[in-house]
């Protein structure tokens, strides 16, 4: 099994590189991992620009970082959700192909959550970034909304290097037979 190394603050891991179609990922997982979320969210607050008014996330890995960013800096979040529930009045909606799932999802703001949205600025908070599918889909997504997305943060950028995401570090992308 290949692994990748990476460190956030006094936290290491190996992230073990797992197959996704034609590439391979060193795959982070926040979920469970408290110390690595916490460590995270202490640096990703530092970078947090101070016009932010709210964080918004994609459900469902970046949801345990979005929380602890918003605990250290007061900020509340949204989750946008990846499938509209029952309960959900006057969800909007977007679609989205991102490469961890290679197929078209959804993405949903909530009704009740764009009056915490609309006319404010919000930056966008994920796990990590790689083709921008997702991201993409969500700015335009806020922008519908009314939002104004003023950053980017995610803990580590992947692939081809971004200068629109505010990131702790950079993941290599790998070849497919590198997971064997």
């Amino acid at each position: 099994m290949q692994t990748h190394r990476v460190r956030i603050g006094d936290q290491e891991r190996e992230l073990q590189v797992v197959n996704v179609g034609s590439v391979a990922v060193a795959l982070l997982n926040l979920l469970g991992d408290t110390e690595l979320t916490e460590a995270a969210a202490d640096e990703l607050a530092r970078l947090l620009p101070a016009e932010v008014e709210t964080l918004v996330t994609p459900e469902v890995k970046a949801v345990p970082l979005a929380h602890a960013i918003s605990v250290r800096t007061k900020i509340p979040y949204v989750v946008a959700r990846k499938t509209e529930k029952p309960y959900m009045v006057g969800a909007i909606k977007k679609t989205v192909v991102s490469i961890t799932t290679g197929k078209p999802q959804e993405l949903v703001i909530d009704g009740s959550d764009v009056g915490r949205l609309r006319g404010r600025k919000v930056a966008v908070v994920d796990d990590v970034v790689s083709t921008g599918g997702t991201l993409q889909g969500l700015r335009e997504l806020l922008v519908e909304v009314g939002a104004d997305v003023v950053a980017t943060l995610a803990v580590f950028t992947e692939g081809g290097e971004r200068d629109d995401v505010l990131a702790l570090g950079h993941l290599p992308l790998f070849p497919a037979d590198a997971a064997d």
